[in-house]
């Protein structure tokens, strides 16, 4: 599967953006997926999850109450709403598939991932 994230861009703290993850090639509605995000000269680190149903999600302490996740098998794509954005999560942000399926745990580590999109970048300015 190819993923395409885009949505990325300059806001300022309070503000809000939509990430989008779209998907081709093999059927990504059987992958659970999820966000990472990187700042510079920092570790990649989880943002959120999904499974593939949509049914159940996961987020990081830090962007819970701020941010959704969601998809939308129909259109193969996914999404991160980001609200009452702070400057803390400027970084690069990227959407992943981990193809496993059924799989009913939702993984938060970089390494279970198997598919890896571009990433877009987000600049939240104070």
């Amino acid at each position: 599967v190819q993923l395409q994230a885009s949505g990325g861009g300059s806001v300022q703290t309070g503000g809000s953006l939509t990430l989008s993850c779209a998907a081709s090639g093999r059927t990504f509605s059987t992958y659970n997926a999820g966000w990472f995000r990187q700042a510079p000269g920092k570790e990649r680190e989880f943002v959120a999850a999904i499974n593939w149903s949509g049914s159940s999600t996961d987020y990081a302490d830090s962007v819970k109450g701020r941010f959704t996740i969601s998809r939308d098998n129909a259109k193969n794509t996914m999404y991160l709403q980001m609200n009452s954005l702070k400057p803390e999560d400027t970084a690069v942000y990227y959407c992943a598939a981990d193809e496993c399926f059924p799989c009913h745990v939702l993984m938060v580590v970089p390494a279970e991932y198997d598919y890896w999109g571009q990433g877009t970048l987000v600049t939240v300015s104070s």
